[in-house]
């Protein structure tokens, strides 16, 4: 049994239906531990929004239960709310504050005052690295600024559980690596638990300790990235012919090693190989006994998409395009 001291999440069976359309969560079971980074991957419309969204006790939940830092997100909301920290897809900032008036408010509304409030301000301004930006109004604040600001609007009150709903969507490489390290030390030094919505594979591969993989509302796998990836144990192999007259038979010789894939360039065939220590020697011996050109080949390693794929029969980049259902639950609230 939980207390409220330890910094987990766990969810059985937990259920969210609309009024409209299929059944957004359907009946997942989920266990954070505390201090751990929790990757939740998925592609649009999987239900990743709407589980944070119950589990911050935004929305309730339809069927099944849910605690987190030891609470019931139903029975015990407000004490769930003091424990967590959350910065969601759609930041509320005021366009005409500045980044300093956001943070000294926020901490007022958290009972921060006097000097604490003003020390605990400047420490989370230089944490994300918008101190020279503290006095500018957030309407010339770049998206980047915006998602760090948000963060350290989510950390005034020291949350022990801190939900990031695809933070990094949008960000260019720099500000998202940026907001990559900030996380990953507010999990290592301070301990607190993450629990991380994301579509981007190699975010989830960078940051989480723990991996849970949902898809049309269902949990399709969960584990480590190496426990997952190793589960797939097969490596793809990638050529391109020379003379793009010969994929057909680049990709007759391939087939003999292994299952079609896509998701590679077009001029590129790709294999899925049968076996987990799949010969590239022997893959070359059998293109030179075709007498077929390569100018490329090569072997990729297992990665986070091939368990989506080996889980779902699809690629999870640019798999489902439909969005969240945000008007529903609008509605439903």
């Amino acid at each position: 049994m939980l207390t409220p001291r330890e910094n987990s999440i766990e969810a059985h069976g937990l259920v969210r239906d609309f009024k409209k359309g299929p059944r957004a969560v359907d009946g997942i079971d989920l266990h954070v531990d505390p201090g751990e980074i929790f990757g939740f991957l998925g592609p649009n419309g999987a239900g990743k929004s709407t589980t944070v969204h119950m589990l911050t006790t935004l929305l309730p939940p339809t069927a099944g239960t849910a605690t987190v830092a030891g609470y019931d997100v139903v029975e015990e909301g407000p004490q769930v709310r003091k424990a967590i920290g959350a910065a969601l897809q759609e930041a509320a900032l005021d366009p005409y504050l500045t980044g300093r008036e956001h943070l000294r408010l926020q901490a007022t509304m958290h009972g921060i005052t006097g000097e604490e409030r003003k020390r605990r301000s400047n420490e989370l301004l230089t944490r994300v690295g918008l101190t020279e930006a503290a006095d500018r109004k957030i309407r010339g604040y770049s998206g980047g600024m915006k998602r760090r600001l948000d963060l350290a609007l989510a950390l005034v009150h020291r949350p022990r559980i801190l939900f990031l709903d695809e933070p990094t969507t949008g960000l260019d490489i720099q500000s998202r690596t940026a907001l990559w390290q900030e996380v990953g030390r507010l999990a290592k030094e301070d301990g607190v638990t993450v629990f991380l919505t994301t579509q981007y594979l190699e975010e989830a591969d960078v940051l989480a300790d723990r991996v849970g993989i949902i898809d049309h509302g269902h949990i399709v796998a969960q584990g480590t990235p190496e426990q997952l990836k190793a589960e797939i144990s097969r490596s793809t192999v990638e050529a391109v012919p020379a003379d793009l007259e010969q994929k057909g038979a680049v990709a007759a010789v391939l087939e003999r090693f292994g299952t079609p894939t896509t998701g590679f360039g077009p001029e590129s065939v790709a294999v899925q190989l049968a076996a987990s220590d799949g010969d590239l020697a022997q893959i070359v011996r059998a293109l030179d006994a075709e007498k077929v050109r390569i100018s490329n080949l090569q072997i990729h390693e297992p990665t986070l998409d091939d368990v989506f794929l080996a889980k779902t029969g699809r690629h999870l980049e640019g798999a489902g395009e439909e969005e969240e259902q945000e008007e529903e639950e609008a509605a439903a609230l």
